[in-house]
């Protein structure tokens, strides 16, 4: 059984109210950070080696360490709420029925970094959850949490919740500051940094709601005992949105220690594949990571098992590996078509497009042209060539990650299913009946020689 910090009284029955979660123990943690100095918190999260949760895997220690502190400038927490990546809701889950859980947090991280006005920025389609957070805000603030002068230490906080417009590229922290402040979600150059000039040009971090949750175990149980949980620089627990062709979808909390293969077939969690069906692929970190096949999912190219953790997902790098990313599990069986997957990602990404870099703008747009035209049986060999040639000329010429996030998905459908779009190419009219299937993407890849 995977150890619970963050899901450990979902079970609760009325865990979302004040009263209810203050019994469970809850607010403890802030109790106890509160009565240290902001440089031990600061020294704890770091001993933790929490990496930020929200896709990039940063470390957050370090990453408060970085902001600036100049004197008699305000300084911002931002809690980036804007869980839009395709496949991942675990930070909903989190603030539809653990609110508190994320308000102590932001509580702890308020007074290590100096924020005395913090906000929760929170995708626009989450339209039933800011009348939680509000609601939960104001059982904290009435019972001393926050507020001015919390718990007589002199420190004032507030938090203000506020609701985005339903644009994917404010998920980009810059973006997002843009969107804050009343303008248009387009993301800033860098430098300067949020860490140095933010939220109205004051220093600012910006978090994902799962990292700011998990400060509350970290300071609960000590930063070292934190970090003793999982694998190597892969510490403490992860939250994973599972989804797509498993018998059971839901949000999981994991100690990343255990394979790809126990959690996609074991009944603790994701139950295996309905109907008897074959694993053909997965996409293991939201949409914008690299799909994998089934042989190089459950194993390395070393033949090794693959785990559910930064490291082994990313081995082999791009060629033979994916990411971590947000955590968005979505596995694909042996009956979808990976063309109409990657077609309706590049849909996604050039309609969520700022258009403030013309390779994205133009890029992502293109590719789905492109895409929609295979899929639709009237594709040209030499489309697969135009296609990863587009792809090559978005990826890292963006000012954001968006242009990354819509070329690696073509990228790896490329490099791992070519055969695929070959046979929609080569077989038009029967592409439109039935799908490619599995060929030898769940055969298992023999060791390379050396």
């Amino acid at each position: 059984m995977s150890k619970k910090l963050l899901l450990k009284d979902a079970h609760v029955e009325g865990i979302r109210y004040f009263e209810t979660y203050r019994k469970q123990g809850g607010y403890g943690a802030a109790e106890k950070a509160l009565k240290m100095t902001p440089d031990e918190i600061l020294e704890e999260v770091k001993t933790s080696g929490l990496r930020g949760r929200g896709g990039a895997g940063f470390p957050t220690g370090m990453k408060w360490s970085f902001l600036a502190k100049p004197e008699g400038v305000p300084r911002h927490l931002v809690v980036n709420a804007d869980e839009s990546e395709p496949g991942t809701f675990k930070d909903r889950y989190l603030m539809e029925f653990l609110p508190h859980l994320l308000i102590e947090g932001m509580l702890i991280s308020s007074y290590c970094l100096g924020s005395n006005v913090s906000y929760i920025y929170i995708r626009g389609e989450y339209s039933w959850i800011p009348d939680i957070l509000e609601e939960a805000i104001e059982e904290a603030k009435a019972a001393g949490f926050l507020g001015k002068n919390i718990l007589g230490t002199g420190f004032d906080c507030e938090i203000y919740v506020q609701r985005g417009g339903g644009a994917y590229i404010c998920g980009e922290e810059t973006a997002l500051l843009e969107s804050l402040e009343g303008k248009r979600g387009n993301p800033r150059l860098k430098p300067p940094f949020p860490a140095v000039k933010g939220l109205w040009e004051r220093p600012t971090v910006v978090n994902n709601v799962e990292s700011i949750a998990a400060i509350v175990p970290i300071i609960d149980i000590t930063g070292a005992e934190y970090a003793k949980i999982g694998v190597g620089r892969s510490t403490g627990t992860k939250l994973i949105s599972a989804c797509g062709n498993i018998n059971k979808p839901g949000v999981y909390e994991i100690d990343m220690t255990i394979t790809v293969e126990e959690f996609i077939y074991s009944d603790e969690y994701c139950g295996g594949i309905p109907n008897g069906k074959k694993l053909k692929a997965c996409i293991p970190g939201g949409s914008s990571v690299p799909i994998v096949p089934a042989n190089l999912l459950l194993k390395t190219v070393n033949g090794e098992p693959r785990y559910m953790n930064y490291e082994s997902l990313a081995d082999g790098g791009f060629a033979t590996g994916t990411m971590m990313g947000s955590g968005g599990f979505i596995v694909l069986d042996e009956d979808q078509c990976v063309v109409e997957h990657t077609m309706t990602l590049a849909r996604f990404y050039n309609h969520e497009s700022c258009g403030q870099c013309t390779p994205c703008r133009e890029g992502t747009g293109w590719m789905y042209k492109i895409l929609k035209k295979i899929e639709k049986g009237e594709g040209k060999m030499e489309d697969i060539d135009l296609l990863w040639d587009i792809q090559r000329k978005i990826e890292g010429n963006t000012i954001c990650p968006l242009g990354d996030a819509a070329a690696w998905p073509v990228a790896a459908a490329i490099r791992h299913f070519r055969d695929e779009f070959e046979w929609h190419i080569k077989n038009p009219e029967l592409s439109q009946t039935q799908n490619y299937g599995l060929a030898n993407y769940a055969d298992p890849i023999p060791a390379p020689t050396v």
